[in-house]
């Protein structure tokens, strides 16, 4: 089994997104708006960064959760012990951002969300009647100027042989947010599990978009849309003398957003990123 790759040309392309969403919580899309060429800059240019010493000039602040995040603070995903094998940089709209490097990532980080809007539209036309009715608004909406969604380059650096046992480049996780928006990697590893345990390489073909479900879209769908759960496994081979850059693109809603009865969008963030060790 693999995952399908949808044509977003196509007649039917919300239909058959949608689909894949529901029946393994990621869509793959080709021939989607968002230009090849920016998402290339922004890998080389940020391989350079996280290469050089200037990352250290923009470590993160645990109040606005901004700016670089080191391997010693990696996260340690739900559940597990171990940290993760990866360091990255939190933008946000009001996030600092290296000068030389604001214009590409501005610029992406405005065309992904704009397409989000159009993939959420997606999702509420092509859910049931009496799942539409659970969205307090419409999904695009929560989105909408929300300045708490967020973009990470993360960088996973080359294996060394000197990795704690049992550490991977990300252990097994579901994401908080609505939906993550991903371009494919410049290297293969993203895997989602499958209803029985197993697990299912994600297609990495370079240009193709990668969607997944995050939590707070089953919350708001009373679980019909299910968050998957997903990792980064360590490479083999050559590869693993390579570094790995990944763009997720983490769309929250605006902090008021009532997603069920329990939760409104902060008060799910909150308890998560407490779960994390990250608050």
């Amino acid at each position: 089994m693999q995952l399908p790759t949808v044509d977003y040309k196509a007649p039917d392309a919300a239909a058959q997104f949608v689909e894949s969403l529901r029946n393994t919580g990621f869509g793959v899309l080709k021939n989607h708006p968002i230009p090849q060429s920016l998402v290339e800059s922004i890998y080389k240019n940020w391989q350079d960064f996280f290469n050089s010493e200037q990352k250290q000039d923009f470590l993160f602040s645990k109040e606005t959760q901004d700016g670089y995040f080191p391997p010693s603070v990696s996260e340690v995903a739900k559940g597990f012990t171990i940290k993760d094998i990866k360091e990255y940089f939190h933008v946000y709209p009001k996030g600092r951002v290296p000068a030389e490097l604001e214009a590409d990532v501005r610029e992406y980080y405005r065309l992904a969300s704009e397409f989000a809007g159009t993939l959420l539209s997606w999702v509420q036309a092509q859910s049931p009647a009496d799942v539409r009715a659970k969205f307090s608004i419409d999904l695009k909406d929560m989105i909408a100027g929300s300045e708490q969604t967020l973009l990470r380059i993360l960088h996973y650096p080359p294996m060394t042989g000197d990795e704690e046992p049992g550490a991977i480049r990300a252990a097994a996780h579901g994401d908080i947010n609505l939906l993550t928006v991903l371009p494919a990697s410049n290297e293969p590893g993203l895997q989602v599990q499958k209803t029985d345990g197993g697990w299912l390489d994600v297609p990495c073909d370079f240009g193709s978009l990668i969607i997944n479900i995050g939590d707070m879209l089953q919350e708001a769908s009373g679980g019909y849309f299910p968050s998957t759960i997903h990792r980064v496994i360590n490479p083999t081979g050559k590869a693993s003398t390579k570094s790995r850059i990944s763009l997720p693109l983490f769309l929250h809603p605006h902090p008021g957003v009532v997603l069920s009865e329990r939760y409104t969008a902060d008060s799910y963030l909150q308890e998560r990123l407490r779960e994390l060790g990250v608050k």
